[in-house]
């Protein structure tokens, strides 16, 4: 028991991080401040430090220092520890203009300065200081169909108790907000903000100069009020508005040298999903390829329909394309995704053709390709096995000489087999005749049938497919394809060939349950017309 607390204890020293000091932070609750007035300098240092490590008469020149309090705290959070030393002074400036807070420095590690404006008793501070907002546009000029990042942050130095952030006002030209608003601090002048940080994406419709109203803010927010004749001071809730500087963006036209559908952008590639893995393909057995064309500063509004065209032998059935835009590392990326299932219907070689996608880098100022290389597939036979029989023609007079002697030994041993099955059957009738059971059918063709019904009803044609292989797998006793299965009979491969149109149909239709049930059916009768006894196949 005592080695194992004193392993626990040495463990616990060795995982204990060694606390240092890194960091000193100062910040103040207001800038600017009224002359007489108190204002509230908070000093953060990342450590657990005596209170006696600050020293403020570097501040005795210029302020009246008021009460000093020290708070410290720890924090642990997946076993990582974080300390903290606060001080917080209260302090009155002495006279009024700019007033530079000095650096404090303690263990090697100083803060920032900090210059502080004082104004006169009487005069207003302006609101703005308080509750401001700062637009970025990523291009001082852009081109028409060009995406036109604008980020809006709104700095807020009070509480908010509620408010609006509205979209700049702009005419002939789209706008929309892409992503979520960011909730951040940063420190301005020595003070504290929170900042809500929000990205519209911009397009132009048309050349000229592009006029954006800036951004506004209205709501309320809660300012601190002094008590008439009293020391403390209490919050008051107050109207806030404030607007972002109007900007003028000179938009180009489209560039009478490009060819082809406009798309400008910072950068644009092609990139391919493919079964690798497989070198060659079956006929009948989809290939799923999937193609994205992804860009960099673009709305994906903008990004091109992919066409892929198929040369003979080759059918494709291509899902609904979907678009998306989204923010990655602060920069807005657009995606157009499409994924195909191609149907090959002839054993052969293809080649698929290669994909481009012109696009205008308005940084170079001229036209570029995004590009897929061409693809060679190979595609071989159904696996079923097939046999070849060989014409009469290919038989000569001695060669059939030769065979009758074997022949007739086949007939003869079958004439022979004929008669003892024939008494066994006989005598197989005199010593048991069952009688016939009411409910003859097979449980799994029935089973089988209703499958491919409920696919039906569901409208399901990949259920209807799986159903299908499945029954005819089971009726054939070996598996099936669905190449397979179309070879049976004309009405089935007009069947077969309907569902997967209906699969990979861009628009779903409706089912067609009655054609599909007839030819299976169909071929379901056939065998049945043909059967005879063993005894009439064996008899020459």
């Amino acid at each position: 028991m005592v080695i194992r607390t004193l392993c626990s204890l040495l463990l616990f020293i060795i995982a204990s991080p060694a606390f240092a000091l890194s960091q000193v932070q100062a910040t103040v609750d207001r800038n600017p401040v009224v002359a007489g007035e108190y204002f509230v300098l908070d000093i953060v240092a990342d450590d657990d430090l005596n209170a006696g490590a600050l020293d403020t008469s570097v501040l005795l020149q210029d302020f009246i220092v008021g009460r000093t309090s020290v708070g410290r705290s720890t924090k642990m959070v997946n076993f990582d520890t974080t300390r903290e030393t606060r001080w917080q002074v209260l302090l009155s400036p002495k006279s009024m203009g700019m007033v530079t807070i000095p650096a404090f420095n303690i263990k090697g590690v100083s803060s920032n300065p900090i210059n502080l404006n004082v104004i006169p008793q009487g005069t207003k501070a302006d609101e703005l200081q308080n509750v401001f907002i700062k637009v970025q546009t990523n291009a001082s000029e852009a081109y028409v169909g060009q995406l036109i990042t604008y980020k809006v942050k709104l700095y807020l130095a009070v509480e908010l108790q509620r408010g609006v952030l509205s979209a700049p006002d702009i005419e002939g030209a789209q706008i929309k907000q892409i992503g979520e608003d960011k909730d951040g601090t940063e420190i301005l002048d020595g003070r504290r903000f929170r900042v809500i940080e929000r990205t519209y994406g911009i397009i132009a419709d048309l050349p000229g100069e592009l006029v954006i109203n800036g951004a506004s803010f209205s709501g309320d927010v809660l300012i601190e009020t002094q008590r008439r004749g009293g020391m403390f001071g209490f919050n008051e809730s107050r109207p806030m508005q404030t607007e972002a500087e109007r900007e003028v963006i000179q938009i180009n036209s489209i560039p009478p040298s490009y060819q082809g559908k406009w798309l400008v952008s910072d950068i644009v590639m092609l990139k391919e999903t493919w079964p690798e893995d497989v070198s060659e393909f079956e006929v009948g057995s989809p290939i799923t390829r999937a193609i994205s064309l992804i860009a960099s500063n673009t709305d994906d509004t903008s990004l091109p329909d992919i066409d892929i065209p198929l040369t003979e032998g080759l059918k494709a059935y291509p899902e609904k394309p979907t678009r998306q835009t989204f923010v990655r590392d602060n920069q807005v990326v657009s995606q157009y995704s499409l994924t195909t299932a191609i149907v090959p219907t002839k054993p052969g070689t293809y080649t698929l053709p290669e994909i481009r996608v012109p696009w205008w880098n308005p940084h170079l100022k001229k036209q570029q390709f995004a590009t897929l290389p061409e693809r060679t597939i190979s595609v071989v036979g159904s696996s079923a096995t097939t046999t070849n029989i060989p014409t009469a023609d290919s038989f000569s007079p001695a060669s059939n000489q030769q065979y009758w002697p074997i022949i007739a030994a086949v007939f003869a041993t079958l004439w022979l087999m004929t008669i003892v099955l024939w008494r066994r059957a006989v005598a197989a009738s005199y010593s048991y005749n069952p009688q016939p059971k009411p409910n003859t059918p097979r449980k799994t063709a029935t089973t089988g049938l209703n499958a491919i019904i409920h696919a039906c009803d569901r409208n399901d044609s990949s259920a209807a497919m799986t159903a299908v292989q499945a029954y005819f797998s089971e009726r054939l006793g070996q598996p099936m394809t669905l190449r397979q299965i179309s070879d049976l009979s004309d009405p089935l491969a007009s069947a077969i060939h309907k569902l997967q149109a209906d699969k990979y149909s861009r628009k779903p239709q409706a089912m067609d349950k009655k054609s599909l049930m007839d030819a299976i059916l169909a071929y379901k009768e056939q065998p049945l017309s043909h059967k005879k006894s063993l005894i009439a196949e064996l008899n020459p």
